[in-house]
Formats: structure tokens, C-alpha cells, sequence
């Protein structure tokens, strides 16, 4: 896959909790708990293109079916200019195996080959996750917001 380069600025979301000790714009987290496009020896910052995915991809890895605590969200700015790859439902690679998956995801990161790779949800596949290489050299032209609080719908959630 060739890297090409975003012809305009893009927003990425992410939540996390805001009392686990990690930062929420870091992949820490993804090395003690690999997720789908990853292994324990890379690090990766996983987010979607949209808010209501990263509610969704929350809510189906908390499989607790109660309100999460301490969630907050960031927005990330990635800048025109930014390198970027895709995969698609309709790509060669077998999205859907997690095996196949982890490791095209980390050679990805070892090769640096771009900043960020967006992938289809496994929740909502019409809708994109973001991968974001913290390592790569293109990462500290990213910008994030404040962390802001998460209001849940609590229709969304068994213990009401």
C-alpha cells in the first residue's frame, strides 16, 4: 500500500477514561490491551471519524452494558498535508480476521509507512476507525482539545 496525503483538515475523536493514569492521546493503552489492528509490541492511538463511533466502539468494548465512569473526549485536528493510508470493507486484506488484521497493523507502525490509517468499524462499518502512529515524524503536527466530558444517553444501557 502507498501512502497519499490528506488535501484537507480532518477531525478524529476519541474517549477514554479520565482516571486510569493514562493520557487519553496516547497509545499506553493499546499495549497492555492490543486492539484489533495491533499487538502488545506497538503502540497505536485508536480513534474514529466520528463521535457517535467512538461512542459506539466505547460501549462495545466496556461490554459491562453500564455507564461507563470518568469517560472524557478529545477531538484531534489531523492537518492537510498529513500522510494517511485506507483500508476498505472492499480491500484485498481480510479486514475482519483479527489475526490479519494485527499484523498488517503492525507492520504498518514498524515501517512508519503514514501518520495515520483509516480503517472500517467492525461496529458500523460504513463509518471509519483512525489509527494514529504516535511515533511517526508527522504526529506532533496533530493538535487535540480539552478533554471534555462524556454525557451518556442512559437509554443506552441495561442497569437503568
Amino acid at each position: 500500500m502507498n501512502a497519499s496525503v490528506l488535501d484537507r483538515t480532518i477531525k478524529a475523536y476519541r474517549i477514554g477514561s479520565a482516571s486510569n493514569g493514562h493520557p487519553i492521546f496516547n497509545g499506553e493503552g493499546s499495549i497492555k490491551y492490543p486492539g484489533r489492528w495491533n499487538t502488545s509490541r506497538f503502540r497505536v492511538i485508536y480513534t474514529a471519524e466520528h463521535y457517535s463511533t467512538a461512542l459506539l466502539e466505547k460501549l462495545v468494548h466496556s461490554n459491562t452494558g453500564k455507564i461507563p465512569k470518568n469517560q472524557q473526549s478529545i477531538e484531534i485536528t489531523i492537518p492537510a498535508g498529513t500522510t494517511y493510508e485506507i483500508v476498505t470493507t472492499y480491500s484485498s486484506l481480510d479486514w475482519k480476521d483479527s489475526n490479519t488484521t494485527k499484523e498488517f497493523g503492525d507492520k504498518w507502525l514498524e515501517e512508519k509507512r503514514s501518520c495515520i490509517l483509516f480503517v472500517p468499524s467492525i461496529i458500523a462499518p460504513l463509518d471509519n476507525n483512525i489509527l494514529i502512529n504516535e511515533f511517526h515524524p508527522e504526529f506532533n503536527n496533530l493538535e487535540t482539545s480539552l478533554n471534555q466530558p462524556v454525557i451518556w444517553d442512559k437509554r443506552l444501557f441495561f442497569d437503568i
